[in-house]
């Protein structure tokens, strides 16, 4: 396991400070943000991101603060990811903004390459 000086993965500002809020609640368990990709959804691919522990084969970096983990084979899907949190009415949540997703889906939580 080694730990990477520069992330692959950008969080916005409104992305740390919701992460951070999250850590700070009294039930967090601890762990490290995973940020990742796995097989499925509507256009081929799902983003991953939760709190977990590390394994074999991840990389860890730091983003303002936050330690972030990340499979080593998941970088060529997640390079120049922005990952964002919305407030709004229409939609709440983090949302992923992939410069390599050839497609993603109208709800954006999928992407194909």
């Amino acid at each position: 396991m080694e730990t990477a000086v520069n992330s692959p993965v950008t969080l916005t500002e409104g992305a740390i400070e919701e992460i951070k809020r999250l850590m700070s609640e009294p039930n967090f368990a601890g762990g490290f943000l995973r940020v990742g990709v796995k097989g499925g959804g509507c256009s081929g691919m799902s983003y991953v991101l939760g709190f977990d522990q590390k394994e074999e084969g991840d990389t860890e970096y730091e983003i303002s603060g936050i330690p972030v983990i990340m499979k080593d084979a998941h970088g060529i899907y997640l390079h120049g990811i922005e990952v964002d949190f919305q407030k709004g009415l229409n939609a709440r949540g983090f949302i992923f903004n992939n410069p390599n997703a050839s497609s993603t889906c109208g709800c954006g939580t999928s992407f194909a390459v």
